[in-house]
């Protein structure tokens, strides 16, 4: 749902602009023309940004298979400790990061953070030892944790609030593509096992970490920091570009410094704390799959290397339906409903695991569970993004949001990695997937139920009460802001 329009929203036209807002507002030309501007120039970098963050953070499970454990003499319990240090600093860093990202610039801050992580991500390829591997995990878990927040953040810089699922979802799809593009990747590098003294697992660490120093050094080019530095817009478009953001409530610049009354709010709001909850669970879902699929595939009795190629299957049906639900989700408004339904195929998909011992159903249930557990990030972080303002509100909400689902990560690493659900079957794990995907929907509907009922509460003070009447800086709590269901 859209904040209740206002076309005495006013803002710079730039001294090329005659057209009045309204007229601009009006113009279906130049708003066909911004919006693919944008998506052109900026989704193809943030979307590349996230593939390698994914890609990067997750490549220990194809490193596994190819031997990692057996050349550093690792243990499986020694494996999820190396996972959850990397989650540690990136919990950390997540909130400060997203408070930063506005003032340090993010055409600075977002290029600096892949080129380092790639750099420690190639080191991962030289360590001869476990510590050497858990200093790795923990620097690249330092350096990544600003990413998914500050790409969702960003993109909120350029998009309102009902165009923001489908760009979300483009950059986030990216993450099923890592699991198919990995796979095919670690498939054909595990063959240059014993080249130049290097062993499979390495190769993956080094080539792929290589290739993300270069894109992170050309993106320093290519990143705009706002809507009034992008070069490929000229004057008119910019100010179209402000004024769809001030009137759809997504920047208030006389409320947008920092404040820690709005960080403190962005916390403690009911519709945050929910969507927190759905964070978590999604969390779990979805780096339980993204991080041991590989290893599932191999105890169905794959080979390392066959587990590699049919990993991509799965993970390309995901990139179908991310898309497909982020266009319904944008076209009808139905964050929740989207949200809902991924939590209802990681329902059906994990039920179709646990309940068979037939390999092939096995492996057919993961069609369902994977895009299932990947649907679910794009459509909760683009409703938690949504339903706050101002900035810094929405920032800290972001980042929280975020922390959650990386608190779920490191849920996951230990639920498969550990001794706690051994493979091939992965019992308790199952389970406790399937009970958070029932939990997840039922979260889904709560807070669906809830912002329902605020809504009619505005309708009804908007009744007998003028805007200009309104106090002034409430953000998403204004009677003219309408939340997304």
């Amino acid at each position: 749902m859209d904040k209740i329009p206002s076309r005495s929203t006013t803002a710079s036209l730039g001294p090329d602009a005659e057209k009045d807002v309204d007229s601009i507002l009006d113009d279906p030309e130049l708003e066909a023309k911004v919006w693919r501007k944008l998506d052109l120039w900026i989704l193809p970098v943030v979307s590349i940004f996230y593939l390698f963050s994914f890609l990067d953070r997750t490549n220990i499970g194809n490193a596994k298979v190819a031997g990692l454990l057996t050349e550093l003499h690792m243990t499986p319990k020694q494996y999820s400790i190396a996972l959850t240090v990397t989650y540690v600093p990136y919990i950390v860093v997540e909130l400060p990061a997203n408070l930063l990202l506005k003032r340090i610039g993010p055409n600075v801050m977002l290029p600096s953070m892949i080129t380092l992580w790639g750099v420690v991500t190639a080191c991962q390829g030289t360590v001869k030892t476990y510590g050497g591997l858990l200093a790795c995990r923990f620097f690249l878990g330092l350096l990544e944790g600003g990413v998914l927040p500050g790409i969702v953040l960003y993109l909120s810089f350029f998009y309102p609030r009902l165009r923001l699922q489908t760009r979300v979802a483009t950059f986030f799809s990216t993450a099923s593509l890592a699991g198919a593009f990995g796979g095919i990747l670690a498939y054909g590098i595990i063959h240059l096992n014993g080249q130049h003294g290097h062993s499979g697992w390495q190769w993956i660490f080094n080539i792929e970490g290589v290739i993300t120093v270069f894109l992170g050094l050309v993106s320093f080019l290519l990143l705009p920091a706002s809507p009034d530095s992008v070069r490929f817009l000229n004057e008119e478009e910019k100010a179209y570009v402000k004024v769809k953001l001030v009137e759809d409530g997504v920047i208030e610049e006389k409320y947008d410094a920092f404040s820690w009354g709005e960080v403190v709010k962005g916390f403690i709001s009911i519709h945050v704390l929910l969507a927190s909850t759905l964070f978590f669970f999604g969390g779990a879902l979805l780096y339980s799959l993204a991080y041991f699929t590989p290893s599932i595939l191999t105890s169905l009795g794959y080979t390392a290397s066959k587990a590699q190629l049919m990993s991509v299957p799965p993970f390309s049906v995901a990139f179908v339906f991310m898309m497909l639900t982020a266009y319904i989700s944008d076209r009808y408004h139905c964050r929740g409903a989207v949200t809902v339904f991924g939590s209802v195929l990681c329902l059906v998909g994990f039920a179709m695991f646990l309940g068979s011992k037939n390999h092939h159903v096995q492996y057919g249930s993961l069609f369902l569970s994977i895009p299932g557990a990947y649907i679910l990030p794009a459509a909760v972080s683009t409703w938690n993004a949504n339903n706050a303002a101002p900035h810094v509100r929405r920032a800290t909400a972001i980042a929280f949001g975020f922390i959650m689902t990386n608190s779920g990560g490191i849920l996951s690493t230990w639920l498969l990695g550990g001794s706690l659900s051994p493979p091939p079957l992965y019992t308790k794990a199952t389970k406790t997937l399937l009970a958070f995907s029932a939990f997840m929907g039922a979260f889904a509907v709560l807070n669906m139920v809830y912002l329902a009922r605020e809504n009619r509460k505005k309708a009804v003070v908007r009744a007998d009460v003028s805007r200009e009447q309104e106090e002034p800086g409430l953000g998403d709590r204004s009677a003219w802001f309408v939340y997304s269901l």
